[in-house]
């Protein structure tokens, strides 16, 4: 992969990561641990992208691979607790709800169940610009 490609995939991690984040500052994405838990990755994630962008070593790649890692935990974290959440609302109300119709209800939820997703994405972008990096790979071959 051409080191163009590299940056254009670490430049549109940066743009998706900030973009994002900003949408949930502004949606008050923070009234608990659970909810701060994102905008903490996105942070992290913001600092190792830019580090790998402005000054790229074994080090920074190193640590965006582990946020990036963090990221897809994160997000697949997110995902079952808005579906969860969801759940557990539409059980709330209408006690009899079950199967197949609890499931479609609890994705289409007020809570956007498959919103966390986007932070798998953003692992997944991270993890696709330190794939087979020249930095990363052994002196030996």
């Amino acid at each position: 992969m051409g080191s163009i490609l590299r940056k254009l995939i670490l430049v549109l991690l940066l743009f998706g990561l900030a973009g994002t984040a900003g949408e949930l500052l502004l949606l008050g994405h923070f009234e608990d641990w659970r909810q701060k838990l994102p905008l903490l990755a996105f942070g992290l994630g913001v600092l190792a992208s830019l580090a790998a962008l402005f000054r790229p070593g074994r080090a920074s790649l190193r640590v965006l691979q582990i946020v990036m890692v963090g990221f897809v935990a994160t997000g697949l974290l997110g995902l079952y607790y808005h579906y969860t959440g969801n759940a557990e609302f539409e059980v709330e109300m209408r006690p009899a709800i079950r199967g197949f119709e609890l499931v479609w209800e609890s994705l289409r939820g007020a809570t956007p169940a498959l919103a966390p997703g986007t932070m798998i994405q953003f692992g997944l972008l991270g993890l696709l610009h330190t794939f087979r990096h020249p930095l990363l790979q052994d002196a030996n071959g």
